[in-house]
Order: C-alpha cells, then structure tokens, then sequence
C-alpha cells in the first residue's frame, strides 16, 4: 500500500456474530482488486446480498495467515458454486460472504470482501480490474500485473516460512476445511447466472 501508513483493520460479518482482524502485515502486503465475473456476481447472489451488476466485487487479495479470528469461529461456513470451484467462506448466522480460497491450504490465497471491512478506505486505491467486460461481450484484465506480482510475492513468502499452515480457513494437521462445504448442483447454480 502506497504512501499510506498501514495498520491492523476489523472485519465482521453482518449480525456482529464472527467478527475478527487482518493484521497490519496483511494490509501491507495485500491487493485492493475489484472482480466483474460471473461466480463472484453469482456468489453474492446465492447469499442474497445485492445484485453487484453490472459493477464488480470489490475484494481485498491477501495471505491467509494474517487473518485472525478473534470470535464466532463456530458460524463459519462454507460454499463452492460446484465440486471443483472456489471455496466460498460466510457466516452462516446471517449468510454474510467473508472470503474466497482455493480448495488447498498449500496454495496461500484469500480474497476477502471488502464490504466486510468497516474502515476500507485504510486499504488503498484499487489496483487491478478483473474480468472487465467489454462492448464485444469479452472479458479483459486491466492493470492485473499488481494482483499477480502481489499473489506470487505472498506465496512465496508463505511457503518458504511454513506460515501457510497458519489460517483460520483450514485444518493445520490435516489441510481439510475447517468446515463442510455445501456444493452446489448445476440447477442450483444456474439459478445464479444469467
């Protein structure tokens, strides 16, 4: 985050039930990023928050280890669009999104949703524009080497340390969820794109 001092932000979800913290490291080193495609518009739509389009979803790029959850870790849940989709994080007591990771805790990623996060402005500019649809009805990426660089610098960080273990996301021993995913079917999906 350029010119812009970091520190520690609070996250919740939209009753107050699982509420928790990205570290000042994370806010640091994480990629203020907005996504235009179609899961994550269909994502939002699935937990019934308000329709993004034709605007994106506006997501904070970052490393797991430097979320915390200080409570209401029980309320955490668990979607996947289909079997080998995204694992899509909420709390279940009020269906609220928190984050996206891939299905492996070796690969460290999570994109939080910035609506989570009270004070986002603390987050910097938005640098990369995923997705961006265009009059030909073909999607591109703008600016998208600062998510790219920011992913493989976090990554590698992650993996060289072993701090990759460390996610609330995630079983340590086991690298198995923290939580059991529904999945969706093809009809349920469906519902959600258009």
């Amino acid at each position: 985050m350029s010119g812009t001092a970091a520190k520690e932000l609070s996250f919740s979800c939209d009753c107050g039930a699982l509420s928790g913290r990205i570290t000042e490291r994370g806010v640091k080193s994480g990629t203020h990023v907005v996504c235009f495609c179609h899961d994550c518009r269909a994502a939002q739509l699935y937990f019934k928050q308000p329709d993004p389009a034709p605007g994106p979803v506006d997501i904070f790029q970052m490393a797991p280890e430097e979320i915390e959850l200080d409570r209401g870790a029980e309320h955490l849940a668990l979607m996947q669009l289909s079997p080998k989709g995204m694992l899509r994080w909420y709390a279940k007591c009020c269906n609220a999104p928190l984050a996206t990771t891939p299905l492996t805790p070796k690969f460290p990623f999570a994109g939080v949703i910035v609506k989570r996060i009270p004070d986002s402005n603390s987050l910097g500019p938005v640098t990369t524009r995923g997705f961006v649809p265009g009059p030909d009805g073909k999607q591109s990426h703008e600016k998208i080497r600062y998510a790219a660089m920011g992913l493989l610098k976090r990554v590698l960080k992650s993996r060289l340390s072993g701090s990759w273990k460390k996610t609330p996301f995630f079983d340590s021993e086991t690298g198995t969820p923290v939580a059991q995913p529904t999945i969706l079917t093809k009809e349920e999906r469906a519902a959600f794109y258009d």
